[in-house]
């Protein structure tokens, strides 16, 4: 793996290390230190999966895509096409036919993270370590070096099968993370990063900040930065804190029917009032000490709850385990009351704890096993969330009483100890659940369960996760 310029913004690896986590198994083959006692390279057999649920397609990571240490990421959905994000860059698959999905296309173009959001015929794609300059060839860059080029990148996928760079937007410390307000005729994109450092020109401290990008779509080679709004006027989450200090946001999901947002910021979950997209403003904080490192976050369907992620050891870490627990390595589901801003009436929320929810299925300590990204089954009125969680598999949980939720079916194959392995990002999509596998490719999995049966009168012509409708 190349050598990380800021650590904490690279690979699960890199921030695990640079937090000081102690690593076993693949974490620790893959970063030279011993492995575990025992530990076996099983290549990810051994699965163990629910009666009412079935993986019915798997392909491989394409080439290019398919060394260990180009980790596959996010996926995002446009028509019969799923786009999945790579640390390498990006490839298409057919999904008109979800049991036998076909690769359409692979572009090439590093830039770590491989974040990817659509928008019509835009496709945008976070781009988190330096490159020597904004061209999909350029090698990295030393972070120091203020030419260098991190931030947006933006492709027309006008014709899926040959994509074109059209556009890239370079941001104060990259892009880890972006998030969609989508309008008629133009886009703004929220791009989250963290972890600034005084020796490098382009990621100063302290970075409170989000950056906020408009694309005209009908030019988005004129996509620039807007705004970038402070997001914690008064530093957030402290040094010291059982929390990692804030210096940024991780990722923000969008409920634009609400003009609100949720925040996962290092160490604070936020909602954030987006009435004026170029200028959100926080309007509510929570703090966790259970919580190591807010992620990502999902709202309820009717957006009167969310569910907040906490990645515990950087995404490297085996956490699935009873010397962990079930309150750390977590979901955090809390109550949501939001009111809009209204004439001279500033927009107001509260949140609530409501409980926590964690896999009981234990794993290996040779399996980084978290929470990490899911999205909201779409059930008329009802709360059901997919969820990846690395090497513990995809989860699929009900938590229409957000003080109990439990899971109702799952996905888990047995250790990968070559490298980091498993489920970045599982979300639903026209029936079928596709799963985001960082080593072992694209998976297509199938629910059968009737609680879930509303969801498949549900078509979606487009679908960002991190771009939440109301069912």
């Amino acid at each position: 793996m190349p050598t990380s310029p800021r650590p904490p913004r690279r690979s699960p690896l890199a921030r695990a290390a640079r937090l000081g986590i102690a690593l076993t198994g693949a974490a620790a083959l893959a970063i030279g230190l011993a492995p575990a006692a025992g530990a076996a390279d099983t290549g990810g057999s051994g699965t163990d999966k629910s009666d009412n649920i079935e993986h019915v397609a798997n392909l491989p990571k394409p080439e290019g895509f398919d060394s260990t240490s180009a980790y596959n990421t996010d996926l995002a959905f446009t028509g019969d096409y799923a786009i999945d994000g790579n640390y390498n860059g990006f490839a298409v698959y057919d999904i008109s036919e979800p049991e036998e999905p076909e690769l359409v296309t692979t572009v090439l173009c590093p830039g770590g993270q491989g974040d990817v959001s659509v928008s019509g015929d835009l496709l945008y794609y976070s781009v988190d370590y330096p490159r020597e300059s904004a061209d999909c060839g350029a090698a990295e860059s030393t972070p120091a070096d203020a030419d260098a080029f991190e931030g947006m990148r933006v492709f027309d996928i006008s014709d899926i099968e040959s994509p074109e760079y059209v556009a890239a937007v370079p941001t104060a410390c990259g892009s880890h993370t972006n998030s969609l307000v989508q309008g008629e005729e133009t886009d703004y994109i929220y791009v989250s990063s963290y972890a600034p450092s005084d020796r490098y020109p382009n990621c100063q401290p302290p970075h409170d900040q989000i950056s906020v990008i408009e694309v005209p779509k009908d030019a988005p080679e004129d996509a620039a930065v807007v705004s970038e709004p402070v997001l914690f006027p008064d530093g957030g989450n402290p040094p010291g804190t059982p929390s990692r200090e804030t210096s940024g946001c991780h990722d923000i999901t969008v409920y634009a029917e609400k003009d609100i947002a949720a925040g996962a910021c290092m160490g604070d979950g936020v909602i954030i009032d987006i009435s004026d997209p170029v200028n959100p403003e926080v309007v509510e904080t929570v703090r966790d000490d259970n919580f190591a490192f807010w992620h990502s976050a999902t709202f309820t369907n009717k957006g009167d709850g969310v569910i907040f992620t906490d990645e515990l050891g950087g995404g490297a870490g085996a956490t699935c385990n009873a010397e962990t627990g079930q309150e750390r390595g977590a979901d955090a589901i809390f109550g949501l009351k939001a009111k809009p801003a209204k004439g001279d009436r500033p927009a107001k929320a509260e949140l609530s704890f409501k409980s926590y929810f964690k896999i009981d299925r234990f794993q290996e300590d040779t399996e980084n096993c978290v929470a990490h990204n899911g999205s909201l089954i779409p059930v008329k009125g009802k709360n059901y969330f997919v969820q990846a969680w690395y090497q513990g598999g995809v989860s699929v949980i009900d938590f229409n009483d957000l003080e109990n939720p439990e899971e109702i079916a799952y996905f888990d194959r047995g250790p990968f100890t070559e490298d980091l392995s498993g489920s970045w990002s599982a979300y639903y999509y026209n029936g079928h659940i596709y799963s985001s596998e960082i080593q072992q490719g694209f998976d297509v999995l199938k629910v059968t369960d009737k609680r879930l049966k509303g969801a498949e009168d549900v078509e979606f012509h487009e679908l960002n996760p991190q771009n939440q409708p109301r069912y």
